[in-house]
């Protein structure tokens, strides 16, 4: 439903421009319940609302915008997990992948030692910072050490070396363009995130501004118009000031 629900107003969250745009000042998660407490308590009061202009299609639509952000909010949720996990995996391969490299390096200047032309392309390799950097190192010390087994065999290299250095520079490879993708479509499906939010908000603020003209000296329909989410917090800080102090 909640897919649905962000493809019916889909183009609308879209055309929310950066001037208009909110971030939430709450978890979004209690924002939500709020916006669905506030379509179910508005059922009662629609006779009321009607008269000042909010109609039942305005009420449905608030908890068409609601569905909506809660979709925006899942997509920006499983991008976060994805960046997250993409970046622990990264801190677990690449100091090994830097190990190799070094390794590599290292085997590779005594082995090619006597060879100037081939030490030196060994020097080039070696001379770049970074993780793509070492990324590339590790594929080229690959073709390198294939090109010149004759050279390493003597000194007791392990070829199998050569072919992990391959495989660890693609795995690597692979790794941190889905942890430097997700970070970048994490930003824009946080975006896309704020901008269903804003426009929940819209739709929210309506009402709770003409429930709070309606039933100003109603006590009891007047509460379901405001946020329980910042009278806890306010409740919460009146005690926190009203509480002794030690001496």
């Amino acid at each position: 439903m909640s897919q649905e629900n962000l493809t019916t107003c889909r183009d609308e969250i879209k055309a929310i421009t950066s001037d208009e745009l909110l971030s939430p000042s709450l978890p979004v998660n209690n924002y939500l319940q709020e916006a669905e407490d506030l379509f179910h308590w508005t059922l009662e009061d629609l006779p009321q609302l009607t008269t000042i202009g909010l109609s039942e299609e305005k009420r449905l639509d608030l908890n068409i915008r609601t569905g909506a952000c809660r979709e925006t909010q899942s997509l920006w949720n499983k991008d976060r997990r994805t960046t997250k996990d993409a970046e622990k995996q990264w801190l677990a391969i690449s100091p090994l992948a830097y190990n190799l490299r070094d390794e590599l390096i290292h085997k590779f200047r005594f082995a090619f030692r006597k060879d100037s032309k081939i030490l030196a392309r060994v020097s080039d390799i070696a001379k770049g910072t970074g993780h793509p950097d070492m990324i590339q190192d590790l594929n080229d010390l690959a073709v390198l050490g294939k090109e010149n087994t004759d050279k390493l065999t003597p000194i007791n290299f392990d070829l199998t070396l050569l072919d992990t250095a391959a495989e660890t520079s693609a795995n690597c490879a692979d790794v941190l363009a889905i942890a430097n993708g997700s970070k970048q479509k994490g930003n824009e499906t946080k975006v896309f995130r704020d901008k269903a939010y804003t426009y929940l908000k819209q739709a929210v603020d309506e009402f709770r501004a003409a429930g709070k003209y309606l039933f100003w000296k109603n006590p009891e329909r007047l509460k379901g118009y405001s946020s329980d989410y910042w009278r806890s917090k306010k409740s919460a800080s009146k005690k926190d000031d009203e509480a002794p102090v030690e001496a």
